[in-house]
């Protein structure tokens, strides 16, 4: 195609001039602090610095002492002592010892609902490493643990919970995670409480995440009532995946118990779906 057949371009002086804007200082925004100034004048972040540094220089060798010292004495009791009953009451000195170090200072709501001479599953949210001191610090009852395998195999906590009668969850097969049930079912007819977290896992989110059923299965096959335990904080003092602390106040709901007389293992998923409602409703009532 040829120029001329595009038709005559406009001369320069019939393209008119834009008009000129005059910038209005007033409607100019302020330049935006850097990443740096910002982090220096917050407090948040000059909070957040001193506690990781207290944690790294002090706190952690601390709990990894306190760990280490009270690990050798459950060892030791549990050569008499096969019932664990010695040894949950020095992981409550351990576990107190880890909220003092912690200086979060941790409510205990609902006290009166626990049955204190009777077996049942307590099942909590999972929102930290921390959880597990804070119910062993505050709940005021013997009970057994229902976790992962893997802990076992950790120094000084996996010689307490082998030794103390916890019950280990083995995920490897169906089959091996059925017989891990069903140990935890004996463990509740012996009329031992036991704690378990339906989630499987720490949360990364800080809010409940979808539950599995073996908590549910356990206290059908038992026939004991289900206790939800709503945790408050522990995710913002140590959150996953964080290596240092934040203290705050934390806060542990005991909920109404849950009976499961009559009901059939079939009735296990809509009680798993039950607790979940009950614990995530607690949670957004409670979490600032």
């Amino acid at each position: 195609m040829n120029p001329e057949e595009l038709g005559p371009m406009p001369s320069e002086e019939a393209i008119p001039n834009p008009p000129q804007i005059e910038p209005d200082e007033a409607q100019i925004p302020a330049p935006l602090p850097s990443a740096s100034t910002a982090a220096k004048a917050s407090p948040a972040a000059s909070a957040s610095a001193f506690f990781r540094w207290l944690t790294y220089l002090v706190l952690l060798p601390l709990i990894a002492a306190s760990t280490a010292f009270f690990g050798c004495i459950s060892l030791l009791c549990g050569l008499w002592d096969p019932s664990g009953r010695q040894q949950h009451f020095i992981a409550h000195l351990w576990a107190r010892s880890l909220l003092i170090f912690s200086l979060s200072p941790v409510t205990l709501i609902g006290e009166e609902k626990i049955r204190r001479r009777h077996a049942a599953v307590y099942a909590s949210n999972h929102l930290s490493y921390y959880d597990t001191p804070v119910l062993f610090a505050r709940l005021p009852f013997q009970f057994r643990i229902f976790a992962k395998q893997g802990l076992w195999k950790l120094p000084f906590i996996g010689w307490y919970l082998n030794r103390s009668g916890q019950v280990p969850v083995d995920q490897s097969s169906a089959r091996n995670a059925v017989a891990s049930l069903n140990r935890g079912v004996q463990t509740l007819k012996q009329g031992l409480p036991l704690l378990i977290f339906p989630e499987g896992g720490r949360t990364s989110t800080g809010y409940p995440q979808p539950f599995v059923s073996g908590a549910a299965y356990m206290a059908i096959k038992a026939q004991v009532p289900v206790v939800p335990i709503t945790l408050i904080g522990t995710h913002e003092l140590l959150p996953i995946h964080v290596y240092h602390l934040n203290p705050r106040p934390l806060a542990i709901i005991l909920g109404d118990p849950i009976p499961t007389t009559g009901l059939t293992t079939r009735d296990a998923d809509a009680l798993t779906q039950r607790l979940l409602q009950i614990i995530t409703s607690t949670y957004l009532e409670y979490h600032p």
